[in-house]
C-alpha cells in the first residue's frame, strides 16, 4: 500500500476516538481536534470515491457526478453550521473558499509543479470560461452587498433579493454543466483524459490502470463497494461536523479568535483538503491542466451551487442567510478573483508566480486576523 493510500486509513482511526471524546467528556479543544483529524482522511475517500464511481459509470454520468459531489465536504459542514445558528461564520466561509481554492490551491499547485521546471502550461480556453463565471459570481454577490447599505432596502428586501441571486447563480451553474459536459465537451478533454489516466490521484490515492488507447481503461471500479464508500464517508463527514460545529465558537473564542477569521481561514482549509492534494498531485506530475481545472472548477462549484444552496435552505434551516458581505469580504474576494484570473489566463505557470499567489493570500488571511482580533 502506498504511503497516500495509507496516510487517509489510518486517520480514519480518529473517528472512533472523537465519538470517544465526546462521549466521554475529554472537553472541547480535544473534540474539536479528533473531528478534524475524523474529517480530513473522510473527505479524501468521499473523492476518491467520487472519482471510482465516475469511472464506473462512464463520462457523461461521471462527470455530472464530480460537478455535483465535488465539494460535498464543504456543502456538508456548511450546512451543519447554518441549522446550528452560525450564520456569520458560514458567511465567512464562503469567502475564505474562494481565497483558498484561488490563490492558496493555485498558488501551491504553480509553486509545487514549477520547482525543477522553467515553465508549465496549460489550456488557457478553461481559465478563461471559469474566469468569466466567477467574475459573475463576484457581481452576484457585490450588488446584494452595496443594497444591504441603503437604509430604505428592509432585511426582507435583501433576503428576497438574495434568494432571487441564488436562483439566478443555479440557472447559471445548470448552463456551465451544457456548456461542460455537451456543447463544448471537447474544450475539457484534456483534463479529463489527465483523470483517466490517475484516477485515484484526486483524492491522493493512487493511480489506475490505462488501456492501450487513449482514455480507454482496462480498469473499471466496482460500483458496489465505492457507493458503500460513498455512503459511508457522507454519513461520518456529517456526523464530524456535527461534532465540531457544537465545540468550533467556545475553542476559537477561547484562543482569541474570532468567528469571521474562524469562517475564512479554518473552514475552508479543513473541507478542501481532498482538493487542495488533487491540485498539488496534479502539477507535481506537470498535469497543469487538470491542477488548475480543479482549482477554478471547485471554486465555480462553491460560487454557483453551495452558496445558492445555502441561501436557499437558510429559512428552513430557521437561520436566513443573504448575500450581505462586509467591505473587507468583499475586496478579498474581488481581489482573489481578479489574481487568479491574471496568473491563469496565459495558459502558463512557473513557480514564482505560485510564489505570489501564496502571499496574496497570506496578506488577506493576516488581514482577517488583525482586523477582528481583540483589543487589549
Amino acid at each position: 500500500m502506498k504511503l497516500r493510500q495509507a496516510i487517509p486509513l489510518a486517520l480514519l482511526a480518529f473517528v472512533p476516538i472523537s465519538v470517544a471524546a465526546e462521549q466521554l467528556h475529554w472537553g472541547d479543544g480535544a473534540v474539536l481536534i479528533t473531528a478534524v483529524l475524523a474529517i480530513l482522511p473522510l473527505a479524501v475517500w468521499l473523492s476518491t470515491a467520487t472519482e471510482e464511481l465516475a469511472l464506473a459509470l462512464g463520462p457523461s454520468i461521471g462527470a455530472l457526478l464530480n460537478a455535483l459531489f465535488g465539494n460535498a465536504t464543504e456543502l456538508i459542514i456548511a450546512i451543519t453550521a447554518l441549522r446550528a445558528g452560525l450564520v456569520e461564520i458560514v458567511k465567512a466561509s464562503i469567502t475564505g473558499t474562494v481565497m483558498a481554492n484561488l490563490l492558496l490551491a493555485l498558488g501551491l499547485s504553480m509553486l509545487v509543479g514549477g520547482i525543477g521546471r522553467r515553465e508549465q502550461t496549460f489550456q488557457p480556453v478553461v481559465a478563461r470560461v471559469n474566469g468569466s463565471a466567477m467574475t459573475l459570481a463576484v457581481v452576484a454577490i457585490l450588488i446584494p452587498s452595496l443594497s444591504s447599505l441603503d437604509p430604505l432596502l428592509s432585511p426582507a428586501g435583501n433576503g428576497a433579493f438574495s434568494r432571487f441571486v441564488a436562483w439566478l447563480l443555479l440557472l447559471v451553474y445548470g448552463l456551465t454543466l451544457l456548456f461542460s459536459l455537451r456543447t463544448h465537451r471537447s474544450l475539457y478533454e484534456v483534463a479529463q483524459v489527465d483523470l483517466a489516466e490517475e484516477p485515484m490521484a484526486a483524492a491522493g490515492a493512487g493511480a489506475g490502470e490505462v488501456g492501450a488507447g487513449p482514455g480507454q481503461l482496462e480498469h473499471r471500479p466496482p460500483l458496489l463497494p465505492w457507493l458503500l464508500v460513498l455512503t459511508g464517508a457522507t454519513a461520518g463527514i456529517a456526523y464530524e461536523s456535527e461534532l465540531f460545529v457544537g465545540v468550533v465558537e467556545t475553542v476559537t473564542q477561547g484562543l482569541g479568535l474570532s468567528s469571521l477569521f474562524t469562517g475564512v481561514v479554518l473552514l475552508p482549509l479543513l473541507g478542501g483538503v481532498a482538493e487542495y492534494i488533487t491540485a498539488v498531485g496534479m502539477a507535481r506530475r506537470d498535469k497543469m491542466d487538470l491542477a488548475v481545472s480543479v482549482a477554478l472548477g471547485s471554486t465555480l462549484l462553491v460560487a454557483l451551487l453551495v452558496v445558492p444552496v445555502l441561501v436557499l435552505l437558510g429559512p428552513a434551516l430557521g437561520h436566513p442567510l443573504d448575500l450581505s458581505f462586509n467591505p473587507y469580504e468583499l475586496v478579498a474576494i474581488a481581489m482573489a478573483v481578479l489574481v487568479s484570473n491574471l496568473a491563469s489566463l496565459d495558459g502558463r505557470s512557473d513557480w514564482l508566480e505560485g510564489v505570489l499567489l501564496l502571499a496574496a493570500y497570506l496578506i488577506l488571511a493576516a488581514g482577517f486576523y488583525f482586523q477582528s482580533a481583540p483589543i487589549g
